[in-house]
């Protein structure tokens, strides 16, 4: 772009057909009452559903809305990618198309990263009230699982609802990351930074796009990517197994040599599944690994871009 803006959304989409107008609604304004030049990048996930049509229209009207289109479904992490390795702005505000996280904030985060000249504001969820009880534990144990790992600079119960300065996401662009987890990432950067606390809010429309599944997919990639932990608890329970044939093989000596010895299957067939299990963990923790060399050698790139609108207006201004 010939000039940059001073502000940049980014938001990952993907089958918010009920969702998109009810955000673009709220978020707008508030966007056209800052004393700021801004774009908001709608990255279409490889929606299956009436949203590309409706991002469409909104450009139509809202000029400053860009559409960057997916050739096929990648992931949320991947749209967030793309989004912000695309944003042009100063500063670059990530925010879901759901409305559970207040766009209203956002006002106040650009003015936090101003005033102390921070270059990561995140949003802090300070109360989840609205969520599950299984989803407010499991997510709560989630976090403290990866401020172990990570550190206390990451923040507890911070999503993808943060603002980043231009020099953090040069950063972010210049590292090598097959799969980013940017919950972990951004942290990792030891940036200046700050909090904005929020109240999470119920998804305005539709149904959630992170169920159970994607969730530990989450948190398998946080942890692989960040730590070899695993693989030391591969090595302890190795240890401990060993450990515990040893001390069943003296047991067995002496209940032998005191002639009390019982013929039976049971312990040699707990051994065994116990052995078994601890070389099946050991295993497995090995391949994730493995996968994660493997995935890293070919260099695939994890999303392909089949549309961006600011393309076209660079071809009109040529």
């Amino acid at each position: 772009m010939p000039t940059a803006p001073q502000l940049s959304i980014v938001m990952p989409i993907y089958n918010e057909q009920e969702a998109l107008p009810l955000t673009v609604e709220r978020l707008r304004p508030i966007l056209d009452g800052l004393d700021v030049t801004y774009e908001v990048v709608g990255v279409d996930d490889g929606s299956t559903d009436a949203t590309p049509v409706l991002m469409q229209k909104i450009r139509q009207d809202w000029p400053e809305f860009r559409i960057v289109r997916f050739a096929r479904n990648s992931g949320h992490q991947a749209a967030l990618t793309a989004g912000i390795h695309r944003a042009f702005g100063d500063y670059v505000v990530s925010i879901d198309a759901d409305l559970q996280d207040p766009p209203e904030k956002i006002p106040e985060m650009l003015s936090l990263a101003r005033e102390q000249s921070l270059d990561i504001v995140y949003g802090v969820r300070g109360d989840r009230g609205t969520d599950t009880f299984f989803k407010r534990h499991t997510a709560g144990a989630y976090y403290w699982l990866m401020r172990k790992l990570v550190g206390k600079r990451m923040p507890n119960h911070a999503g993808d609802f943060r603002l980043l300065s231009r020099a953090a996401v040069d950063a972010l662009k210049a590292l090598p990351e097959q799969q980013p987890v940017y919950r972990m990432l951004v942290p990792w950067l030891g940036f200046p930074s700050g909090e904005v606390v929020y109240v999470r809010e119920e998804r305005v429309a539709g149904s959630t796009h992170y169920p159970l599944s994607k969730m530990v997919r989450l948190a398998l990639d946080s942890i692989t990517n960040f730590s070899a932990s695993p693989l030391r608890l591969a090595t302890w329970l190795g240890l401990l197994s060993f450990l515990v044939c040893i001390g069943l093989a003296v047991y067995t000596t002496v209940e032998y040599a005191l002639g009390s010895t019982v013929p039976g299957w049971s312990s040699l067939f707990i051994g065994m599944l116990f052995i078994g299990a601890v070389q099946l963990v050991c295993v497995g923790l090995l391949g994730e690994y493995v996968g994660r060399i493997y995935s890293a050698v070919q260099a695939r790139p994890a999303y392909f871009v089949g549309y961006d609108s600011a393309d076209d207006e660079s071809q009109g201004r040529a």
